[in-house]
Formats: C-alpha cells, structure tokens, sequence
C-alpha cells in the first residue's frame, strides 16, 4: 500500500462492501495497542528534515492501531501520517509527513481518497464517533510484523468480523485481511494491507 494504494485493492473493498451511513468525525483519541507504548521523539530523515508526525509509533501495533482509527473516524490525513512506503533498492523509505498529507497534491488527494475507501469497510455497526482499536502483540520478524486483522478489534469486534458484516456475497472463511507494519528509523508505520478473498 504505502503511497500508491493500490487501485486493484480500493477496487476489491469497494466491491465487497455494501453502502452505510459514516459516522460522524469526533476529536482524534489515542488508539491503544495490547503491551505497548507511545514514543514522542522526532525522525531526522524525512524530506528537509521534517518530522514525520508529533507521535511516532514505537511499536507494530500502535501504528496499525493509529492507522485503523484514522480510517474508521474518517481522517484519512491522520491516517496518512502513520503510512510508509519502505526502501527498495531504487528508492529510499518514504514516510508519512505533515506537508505531504496535508498537501493538496494529486499524489496527497489520492491518498486520502484511498484510505477514504477503507472507512465504509472498516467501521462497525453500530457506529459510534470514538472508536475504541485495540490490536494483539505480534512477534515481529526484524522490522516487519503482519497483523491478521482478527488481532484487530474494533469496539471489541474484530476487523475480519467488521469488514465481513459490511460485505455483501462474501462467506466466513473466504476474507484473509492482514495489515503489515514496518520499522523504518525507529518508528512503525503500516506499509501494506494485504487483502484476499478466496
């Protein structure tokens, strides 16, 4: 996912899901991850040395959790700021940062527009303004962990559940959702969503 989420992918969850009412957007709250904690320190290597965001994630599961929380409340800047695109071999990490995701770009519109797609996927019935995500430890494997989105709990429903209750012909069993979260100087951000039905 990273920058570029992908139009097959937004085109898979906007396939799946049914039509509902958003809620409406309350005041950010911190999203909780299980056996965690919040690191306030800054990154020195984003583009002219701006700080990715005020809160970096210190662990996997805050950044899913923030990211999820985001999504679900319809803040899909705020959702922005906790996402990356790790290195390749052609190209340097690319995180999140405040004049990228709130630019009005068409690289930030899409963006936003992107994660704007996942909201109706991913929030719970019933709705409430201030979701509660709470997201399982996950042993990582060096600087990438994937969280099955049954380790996701919104409400107190998991995300597999949610996004299956808000689907239309697809069947328990058939919905394999994963969230990957990378490490990328030394703070978490969510760089895939791996999404399969099957």
């Amino acid at each position: 996912m990273g920058w570029a989420v992908g139009a097959t992918l937004v085109a898979t969850v906007a396939g799946v899901t049914g039509c509902s009412n958003d809620p409406e957007s309350a005041a950010a709250e911190k999203p909780t991850a299980s056996n965690s904690t919040t690191s306030n320190s800054s990154a020195s290597s984003s583009p002219a040395g701006e700080s990715p965001s005020a809160t970096r994630q210190s662990t996997a599961e805050e950044a899913v959790a923030g990211w999820v929380t985001a999504v679900v409340k319809g803040k899909p800047k705020q959702a922005c700021l906790v996402m990356a695109e790790p290195a390749t071999a052609s190209s340097p990490a690319r995180v999140g940062t405040p004049s990228t995701c709130n630019s009005d770009t068409p690289e930030a519109r899409q963006i936003q527009e992107n994660i704007g797609k996942f909201r109706t996927s991913f929030t719970p019935k019933p709705p409430t303004s201030n979701p509660k995500v709470e997201v399982t430890q996950v042993p990582a494997t060096g600087d990438k962990t994937v969280i099955a989105a049954d380790k996701v709990t919104i409400d107190g429903q998991t995300l597999d559940k949610v996004i299956l209750s808000n689907s239309t012909g697809v069947e328990p069993g058939q919905l394999d959702v994963k969230v990957e979260s990378t490490k990328i100087d030394n703070a978490w951000y969510v760089t895939n969503l791996d999404f399969d039905i099957g």
